[in-house]
């Protein structure tokens, strides 16, 4: 059973409202610090978290929403220092608090000695927007690693793997078949690759064409 948590984000843009909602949709308590008073009056209306107006970079405001007693604190505003600046002030009034920084480029080396994880949203909606415009039946679901891709594929017609048990198909080193047909279980080993099904599966790069031509054909 998933644990719940006591979430403060600060920052309740574009970003910070979507995180909240999605937060509150999983059965989390959650408190949004957000400086705007028309966003705060709009987030209110939606009764997705607790709302205070203010500075999160402020203690005193970090103390208003409980940063003594919660137990990850997410800075997601547009602004990377003022996130880097609120997880270091919160993890100071609480050094057991979890940190996530919202930062707006690729790069994330310098944040990892200030921040216990880095979150770049962008990034995640130009892969969503990138699959769109392939229309492919392989999409990247996650960079996990910056190494290890995470895709769903779906298995053609006619591909050496098609209509085999995963027992008997010969995956190169380094693939990982994660789900059982359209996600609705994990793999297992007699289950059968059936063709126009989709699969998630991890895979290192330098294996990826051979899974493909596996499933793909």
């Amino acid at each position: 059973m998933t644990m719940t948590l006591d979430i403060i984000i600060a920052g309740g843009g574009r970003v910070g409202f979507e995180t909240a909602a999605l937060l509150d949709t999983r059965g989390h308590d959650v408190t949004v610090v957000e400086s705007d008073g028309d966003r705060c009056d709009a987030m209110a209306d939606e009764y997705v978290a607790t709302i205070i107006r203010g500075d999160a970079s402020n203690p005193d405001i970090l103390r208003q929403a409980d940063v003594a007693g919660s137990d990850v604190i997410a800075g997601l505003t547009g602004l990377p220092g003022l996130n880097l600046a609120i997880c270091m002030e919160a993890a100071e009034l609480n050094p057991e608090i979890r940190t996530v920084a919202r930062i707006t480029e690729r790069d994330q080396e310098g944040y990892e000695r200030f921040v216990g994880e880095t979150v770049f949203p962008e990034g995640a909606g130009a892969r969503v927007a990138a699959n769109e415009i392939e229309g492919s039946d392989v999409r990247t679901l996650a960079d996990v690693t910056g190494t290890l891709d995470i895709m769903e594929i779906r298995v053609e017609e006619g591909a050496p793997a098609a209509g085999k048990a995963l027992r008997d198909v010969r995956f190169p080193a380094g693939t990982l078949v994660i789900s059982d047909d359209d996600g609705e279980r994990v793999a297992r080993p007699e289950t059968t690759l059936a063709p126009g099904k989709r699969y998630v599966i991890a895979v290192e790069p330098d294996v990826a064409d051979e899974v493909m031509n596996l499933l793909r054909g």
